[in-house]
C-alpha cells in the first residue's frame, strides 16, 4: 500500500538529490484559460525531468545485495537518466535499454552518468520486454519506470511540494504515460486534500490510460503514434492502475498539433524549453471547462535534442502562418519577378525561399510558376499580403510550405 508515511519518507529522501522547482505564476496562461495558472517546472530539474525523484527513492529502498547485482531499466530517456544518476551515487552498475527512436540528447546524457545504454525496439514496451529478459538472464535488479509503488511514491513528492507552496490549489494537471507520476501525485493530493481535482493528460495517439479506465481494466493499445516520446506507452501499469482508478478525476487528451503550437507559446512567453511530453499539461489548459480556479500544470521534462527543437520551431511557425507559401503564374518577362517581390516587400513580407519553374507550361511566355515562401506576422498579415497581390493583378494561391533549410532542418 502507498501510505502518507511512505510519501513523507520519500519526500525527505529526494531532497538530497533534487533541485527546488518553485511554482511559476503565468499571466499568459491565466489570461487565455480564465484561471490562475501556475507552472511546476520539472523541466528545470536535475537530469532535466521529474524522474530522478522516483528512481532515487526506489534505489534507496533496495538492499545492498540488490544494488550490487546491478540495476537495469527500460526508458525513453528521462527515467533512464534518473536511474543512471542515482546508481552512480550508490556506486551501482546501471544498464539502460532505450527505444531506437530515443532523442540523442537523452542517450548521451544517460551515458554521461556512467550507464551502459542498449538501444532496442521502436517503442518503450519492446524495450521493457528486452530489459526484463536481460534482468532474468544476468540477475540484474529491475527498476520499473512507472509500474512500481516505490517509484510512484517518489514521484508523489511533487504533490507535496505543490500543496506546501499553494495550499489552496484547486486542480493539478499531470501528464500520463504509464501512470507512475499520475499515481504518486493524485494519491498524495487526495490524502492531503480530497477536494483537489487531479486531471491526467495523455496524447491522443497514446491514450492507453484513458482506454483502460473506460474498460475498467488495463488494456494494451495496438500501436502508439505521437511526437510525445516520453508518454508513448502501449500498456499502463497494472500495479498502479487501482490508484489511478481511485484518484484521477478525469483524463484529457491532446493532439500533436496542439503540442507544436504550445511548444512555441511556452518558449516565447516563459523562455522555458519543454519536451513534447512535458507540454501535455500546457495544451490541456485550453480544454478545461472551469474558470477562476487555481490550476497547477506539471511540466514533466525538458530533454530535447536540437533536431527535434528545430523541427518543432519550424512546424509551429507554419501552423501559426508565420511562415507561408504562395504559388502563382507569372509572365516570363524581364522585371516581372522584381515587381512581384516589390509588392511583397512593401507589405513587410520577408521572402526566405523562392522556386522558379519555367517549364510548367509548354509555352513559357504564357506563364512560369513561382512558389514564394515568406515570413509574416501571422494569419492576418498573410491575408493582407495575399489581398494586396490580388489588387496588383496577381492570382496567388496559398499552398502548404515545404520545410526550409534556413530553420535548421
Amino acid at each position: 500500500m502507498i501510505t502518507l508515511e511512505k510519501f513523507e519518507e520519500a519526500y525527505e529522501a529526494v531532497q538530497k538529490v533534487i533541485l527546488k522547482t518553485k511554482l511559476v505564476y503565468s499571466d499568459y496562461y491565466s489570461e487565455i484559460s480564465g484561471n490562475k495558472v501556475y507552472l511546476k517546472p520539472e523541466n528545470m530539474q536535475k537530469t532535466g525531468a521529474y524522474k530522478i525523484r522516483g528512481a532515487y527513492y526506489k534505489i534507496s529502498t533496495l538492499s545492498e545485495e540488490e544494488r550490487k547485482r546491478g540495476l537495469i531499466t527500460a526508458s525513453a530517456g528521462n527515467h533512464a537518466q534518473g536511474v543512471a544518476y542515482a546508481a552512480k551515487l550508490y556506486g551501482a552498475k546501471a544498464v539502460i535499454v532505450m527505444p531506437t527512436t530515443t532523442p540523442l540528447i537523452k542517450i548521451n546524457r544517460t551515458k554521461s552518468y556512467g550507464a551502459e545504454v542498449i538501444l532496442y525496439g521502436d517503442v518503450y514496451d519492446e524495450s521493457c520486454n528486452y530489459a526484463l529478459k536481460l534482468a532474468e538472464e544476468k540477475g540484474y535488479t529491475f527498476i520499473h519506470p512507472f509500474d512500481d509503488l516505490d517509484v510512484a511514491t517518489g514521484q508523489g513528492s511533487i504533490a507535496m511540494e505543490i500543496i506546501k507552496e499553494l495550499p489552496t490549489v484547486d486542480i493539478i494537471l499531470v501528464p500520463i504515460g504509464g501512470g507512475g507520476l499520475a499515481t504518486g501525485v493524485s494519491t498524495l493530493a487526495k490524502l492531503l486534500n480530497p477536494n483537489i481535482k487531479v486531471i491526467g493528460v495523455e496524447p491522443e495517439g497514446a491514450n492507453c490510460m484513458q482506454e483502460s479506465l473506460k474498460q475498467g481494466h488495463v488494456v494494451t493499445l495496438p500501436k502508439v503514434n505521437t511526437i510525445a516520446d516520453g508518454t508513448a506507452v502501449k500498456t499502463p501499469g497494472s500495479k498502479i492502475f487501482p490508484y489511478i482508478q481511485n484518484n484521477i478525476d478525469e483524463i484529457i487528451t491532446v493532439s500533436d498539433g496542439e503540442l507544436i503550437i504550445d511548444f512555441l507559446d511556452l518558449l516565447e512567453n516563459h523562455k522555458m524549453l519543454a519536451e513534447n511530453s512535458g507540454l501535455l499539461t500546457i495544451s490541456a489548459l485550453k480544454h478545461l471547462n472551469v474558470k477562476d480556479k487555481k490550476v497547477v500544470s506539471i511540466i514533466s521534462g525538458g530533454n530535447m535534442d536540437v533536431i527535434t527543437f528545430a523541427s518543432l520551431v519550424q512546424h509551429g511557425l507554419i501552423q501559426r502562418e508565420r511562415i507561408c507559401t504562395i504559388s502563382l503564374l507569372l509572365p516570363d518577362k524581364p522585371g516581372e519577378l522584381a515587381n512581384l517581390c516589390e509588392v511583397i516587400a512593401k507589405a513587410q513580407g520577408n521572402i526566405i525561399k523562392l522556386d522558379h519553374n519555367q517549364f510548367v507550361n509548354f509555352n513559357r511566355t504564357s506563364g512560369v510558376e513561382i512558389d514564394i515562401t515568406m515570413e509574416t506576422f501571422g494569419s492576418e498579415h498573410k491575408e493582407q499580403i495575399v489581398n494586396l497581390l490580388k489588387d496588383s493583378g496577381y492570382n496567388p494561391t496559398v499552398v502548404k510550405p515545404k520545410m526550409v533549410y534556413q530553420y535548421g532542418i
